[in-house]
């Protein structure tokens, strides 16, 4: 699971609205964070979002 702390300071890298914070259910280490405003999702890899544009997926 991501720290609080971290996630109280990410940001969307293309809109810088809030993110949601989605944890997967099976892994902890896994997870996804959603953009609301701009309908993407960034994954979660190992603890590490991956925060680039070109990575997130539409929903």
């Amino acid at each position: 699971m991501l720290d609080k702390q971290l996630l109280e300071i990410l940001a969307c890298p293309k809109c810088k609205g809030n993110l949601e914070y989605q944890p997967d259910k099976k892994d902890d280490r896994f997870g996804k964070l959603i953009c609301p405003q701009c309908k993407l999702l960034y994954r979660i890899e190992d603890d590490i979002p991956i925060m680039l544009i070109d990575e997130a997926e539409k929903l």
